[in-house]
């Protein structure tokens, strides 16, 4: 069996919201139609909430405060905006055995290889998608979520991704519930917040290395423009 190909973009300006999931729809059928190649996409957002298929309303507390977007990918709300390095992943999961649930696994693992590079703990919890990190100086099992993921798939075509907080500002999540998770004991928090002062570029970096270990190599490419 040949190489799956699978590219890998950066976008350095802030990508709007809607164009990215026009071009992502457009991708991944072009994807499950054999006519274009897996991509991965890293970039960041101008501030704003995403609300997933299972978010409630009551979770979004502050309405006025950003502009709101239905995803249309799994899970509820969450926020995207600056110091924030979103991941959006368009994997063809025929050629990768149709297995949803690995597929997710190895989002979380990619992830926490990531932030193993930083000698960061990171680690799934059973009910609560995403990586998490413990925060013992908070208190007796007081955790933080430092990535979130949401995915939809289409014709066994991924979209959407994950958002890796590195250094946003975290008062900005204050204006939904994350994920739906109101437990005091489960925040948000970042590498900055960790005390680990990293750019982006450097942190996409350690991503692109962990993403080989965990599906294949990947191909740069030039971002989509808008």
């Amino acid at each position: 069996m040949s190489r799956i190909r699978t590219e890998w973009a950066v976008s350095t300006e802030f990508v709007p919201y809607p164009e990215a999931v026009a071009f992502m729809e457009a991708r991944a059928a072009a994807i499950a139609a054999g006519e274009a190649d897996e991509l991965v996409w890293m970039l960041e957002h101008a501030p704003l909430y995403t609300a997933g298929t299972s978010a409630k309303i009551e979770d979004l507390k502050d309405p006025e405060r950003f502009p709101v977007f239905d995803a249309g990918r799994g899970g509820e709300y969450t926020y995207h905006g600056p110091g924030q390095r979103v991941g959006y992943v368009m994997l063809d999961l025929t050629k990768r055995g149709r297995d949803a649930r690995k597929f997710v696994q190895g989002l979380e693992d990619w992830i926490i290889g990531a932030l193993a590079e930083f000698g960061i703990e990171g680690g799934r919890r059973c009910g609560r998608v995403g990586v998490w990190v413990d925060r013992p100086d908070k208190g007796d099992g007081y955790e933080d979520k430092i990535a979130a993921i949401g995915v939809r798939l289409r014709r066994w075509v991924s979209f959407h991704g994950i958002a890796f907080n590195v250094a946003p500002d975290l008062t900005h999540f204050d204006g939904i519930t994350p994920c739906g998770i109101a437990d005091p004991r489960y925040g948000v928090t970042s590498l900055a917040d960790l005390g680990m002062e990293k750019s982006l570029a450097e942190t996409d970096q350690a991503f692109l290395r962990s993403f080989e270990k965990v599906f294949g190599p990947v191909e740069p490419t030039e971002p989509p423009e808008f």
